[in-house]
């Protein structure tokens, strides 16, 4: 597999402190071909309507970003709304967007391609916000799965008064969750996770609420985590970059396939 193969994608991890600190996720559909039936952040890979010079007048902070870091906030933020139904942007008065922006019906639309986020976006009267995603972590693929993707990690504070509810297509459930309880329900099995999640859950979970969690990400170094296949005598281990602010992290490869 050529680095060509290597799709860009996007997630973001929608926080809010109720009173603690907790982040959006949502679970896959089992019959979804990658982490079917684990419990994930909103995400998926970026698409062409994503990269559409006409969001220049659509989208808030367009001139403070190069454009894959624009292509790929957008599909953060598309993302957010096909999973989970949350809009980050302002509306006409430059307020931030307030109680459901489309329907079921319409998010489903744009998530298979019927309807172009851009278009509903033109019609609602409002501008999504790029300023609103602050990057939390980038994460590459490694070659043993036969999809590979490059994964970039936004952190944003959620809309106070916009509901998470799941699409039903690809996700099944959506639930606002302290990071330190995802992390025990996957150790006691009752959730599936899988490891980056699991990883970045961890990164999260040491912030003391959603403010702490955007600091931190703006002034940790951004070390690209792209895993190392490594033996050892207990057999073979992923190894992630020491400097990649995760700690000395060795798993055993059966914990991760």
């Amino acid at each position: 597999m050529s680095a060509s193969d290597i799709k860009p994608a996007a997630t973001i991890l929608l926080l809010r402190d109720d009173p603690g600190l907790e982040v959006l996720m949502v679970k896959r559909h089992h019959q979804i071909d990658f982490a079917s039936g684990a419990l994930v952040f909103p995400g998926g890979k970026s698409h062409a309507g994503d990269h559409d010079l006409a969001w220049a007048e659509h989208a808030i902070g367009w001139e403070g970003f190069d454009a894959e870091q624009r292509g790929l906030r957008i599909a953060a933020i598309r993302e957010a709304f096909e999973e989970a139904g949350i809009l980050l942007g302002r509306d006409a008065a430059g307020a931030p967007i307030r109680g459901e922006s489309a329907s079921l019906e319409v998010r489903l639309k744009v998530d298979a391609g019927e309807l172009a986020f851009l278009d509903l976006v033109r019609e609602l009267g409002v501008k999504i916000d790029l300023d609103a995603l602050t990057v939390f972590a980038r994460w590459i693929t490694p070659p043993l799965t036969p999809k590979r993707f490059d994964t970039w990690f936004y952190a944003a504070a959620a809309p106070d008064d916009q509901a998470a509810a799941c699409d039903g297509r690809e996700t099944v459930d959506a639930e606002w969750i302290a990071p330190g309880e995802a992390l025990r329900l996957a150790q006691a099995g009752e959730r599936k996770v899988i490891f980056p999640t699991r990883m970045n859950l961890q990164l999260l979970a040491q912030a003391a609420d959603a403010d702490d969690c955007v600091a931190r990400a703006k002034a940790r170094r951004l070390v690209t985590v792209e895993p190392q296949i490594q033996d050892r005598p207990g057999g073979k281990v992923l190894v992630l970059p020491p400097d990649a602010g995760y700690g000395a992290v060795e798993e055993p490869l059966e914990r991760v396939m």
